[in-house]
C-alpha cells in the first residue's frame, strides 16, 4: 500500500530539512519528498498532517526491556508497544537479562522474540563481561556476529580498568562503542540518592557526584589510550558533562546520552522517600540540571534516551532504601523533552537530532533519515496536543515513573515503521 503524508512540517536533520512538504511511502520505503502537491496521490493512503510535525522514526538506545528472565517487569512485545506509543520506532536493549546477554544465543532468542511479537526495531546490546560480573571478557566477536550493535554492562560499573582497557581495544576491531555505566562502586556502595543536604535530611545513605565523574574521567582516558568510540550512558552531573566537553574538544571520539529525568528532575523529588524517583545515577541538584540543559544546548550530550527500567509495583512500594533503581520513560520521553524546544534550550531540529540522528550515527545503524529510499520510519508529532499522563493506561507492563498526573504539551500521534502504521 502507498501512503501519502500531506502537508506536514518535516523535520530532517540528516537532509537539513525544516519545511512543509508531502512524503510518499511505498511499501517499506520512502519512495519520494516534496513541495505540498507536487506528489501524486492516486491509490494512495492519504494522512493529513497540516499542524504536525514529521520527523524520523525516533530512536532510544538505551532501554530495558526484561526479556528474557524478568518478564513480570516487561517483555519485548509490552517494551516494543510502548516504545510506538511514545514515537519511538527502534530501540536498543541493554544486556542486564536473565541469563545476561553475553552470548550470542541470547541476542538471537532476543531478535528472534522481537520478530514475532515486537512493534518496534530491536537492536541488542551485548555484555563487556561474561554475567556482568567485570571478571572476565565476554566474546565480543560471537556477540557481534550475533546481532549486537555496541556493548556494555550497564547497571554494573567495569571496575577494573585493564578489564575495560581490553573491551575498548576489541571492540575497535568489530567496529562498534562501548557503552559506559560510569560509576565508582566503591564511592557509591549501598547509597540510595544523591549525596547532598537532603539526603543528611532524610537520613539515607548518598551517592557523591564524585562517584560519576571520577570513573568518567578514568573511561575518558582509556578511550584516549585505546581510540575506541565510547558512549557516555545516563549523564546526570555537571562534572561529568565538563569532562566530555574537554574530552570533545580534544578531538577525541567520545559521545553522551543524558535522560529526560536528569533535565527535569532534582533530588528533592525524593522528599517525602518517593520510591518513583530513586534511580541510578540519582537525581541531581539544580545547578547540575542546569549543566545538563547547557550540555544538550552546545552540543556536549549528543542524545536524549530513556533509560527505560521497568519495574513491579510490588517491589517499588517499600522502604526507600530496598526499592530498585528505575523508571519507565519511553511513553513520556518526547513530552518530556519538547519542553526543552518550548524554553528555548533546543530547536527542533536540535532536538530531532539527539533523539533520532544521533543515535542511528553512533551505533551506525541505517536510520534517522527521511532520504528518498530510506525505510519508512517516521515519528508524527502533534506539538500543541496538551494531555495528562496516566501510568495506569501506559502500553509499558510497569507503572513506575515519578511523572504520573503530569500535564505535557506534545505528543506523537503517529509511529509508522517500515511503511506500517
Amino acid at each position: 500500500m502507498n501512503i501519502l503524508i500531506k502537508n506536514g512540517h518535516v523535520v530532517d536533520p540528516a537532509n537539513k530539512v525544516d519545511e512543509k512538504l508531502d512524503i510518499l511511502i511505498s511499501g517499506n520505503r520512502i519512495a519520494g519528498i516534496g513541495k505540498p502537491g507536487s506528489i501524486g496521490s492516486e491509490g494512495a493512503q492519504v494522512m493529513d498532517a497540516s499542524g504536525k510535525v514529521v520527523v524520523p522514526g525516533l530512536i532510544d538506545m538505551h532501554v530495558h526491556l526484561r526479556e528474557p528472565g524478568y518478564e513480570y517487569k516487561e517483555n519485548i512485545a509490552t517494551g516494543t508497544a510502548a516504545a510506538k506509543a511514545g514515537g519511538f520506532t527502534s530501540l536498543c536493549c541493554m544486556p542486564n537479562t536473565n541469563p545476561v546477554n553475553d552470548t550470542g544465543s541470547v541476542t538471537e532468542f532476543i531478535l528472534s522474540q522481537a520478530a514475532k511479537s515486537g512493534s518496534a526495531r530491536v537492536y541488542p546490546v551485548g555484555a563487556v563481561t561474561k554475567g556482568s560480573k567485570g571478571e572476565e571478557l565476554a566474546e565480543m566477536g560471537e556477540l557481534h556476529g550475533s546481532g549486537c550493535v555496541a556493548v556494555s554492562d550497564d547497571g554494573r560499573p567495569v571496575m577494573n580498568g585493564a578489564i575495560m582497557r581490553r573491551a575498548m581495544e576489541y571492540s575497535k576491531i568489530f567496529g562498534i562503542p562501548v557503552l559506559s555505566h560510569c560509576e565508582d562502586a566503591n564511592l557509591s556502595a549501598k547509597g540510595v540518592m544523591n549525596e547532598g543536604a537532603l539526603s543528611t535530611e532524610l537520613g539515607l545513605r548518598g551517592i557523591p557526584s564524585a562517584a560519576e565523574d571520577s570513573m568518567t574521567a578514568r573511561d575518558i582516558f582509556l578511550a584516549e589510550l585505546t581510540g575506541c568510540r565510547l558512549h557516555l550512558c545516563h549523564v546526570s552531573t555537571k562534572g561529568a558533562v565538563a569532562l566530555i566537553r574537554e574530552a570533545k574538544a580534544r578531538g577525541l571520539a567520545v559521545t553522551a546520552e543524558t535522560c529526560p529525568h536528569y533535565f527535569t528532575l532534582t533530588d528533592e523529588a525524593v522528599r517525602g522517600y518517593n520510591t518513583m524517583a530513586k534511580m541510578n545515577p540519582p537525581l541531581r541538584t539544580a545547578e547540575d540540571v542546569q549543566a545538563i540543559k547547557e550540555g544538550l544546548r552546545d552540543g556536549t550530550i549528543d542524545v536524549i534516551a530513556t533509560d527505560h527500567a521497568p519495574h513491579g509495583m510490588d517491589e517499588k512500594t517499600v522502604e526507600f532504601e530496598y526499592a530498585p533503581f528505575g523508571i519507565v520513560g519511553l511513553e513520556t520521553a518526547l513530552g518530556l523533552s519538547l519542553r526543552l524546544v518550548q524554553e528555548g534550550v533546543l530547536s527542533l531540529t536540535d532536538l530531532v537530532r539527539k533523539m533520532s540522528l544521533n543515535p542511528a550515527v553512533i551505533l551506525k545503524i541505517n536510520r534517522g533519515t527521511l532520504s528518498s529510499g530510506a525505510e519508512a520510519d517516521i515519528t508524527i508529532i502533534d506539538p500543541d496536543l496538551e494531555w495528562t499522563v496516566d501510568a495506569a493506561v501506559f502500553k509499558s507492563r510497569s507503572r513506575n515513573t515519578p511523572f504520573d498526573g503530569w500535564k505535557l504539551k506534545g505528543r506523537a500521534v503517529q509511529t509508522i515503521m517500515g511503511g506500517r502504521v
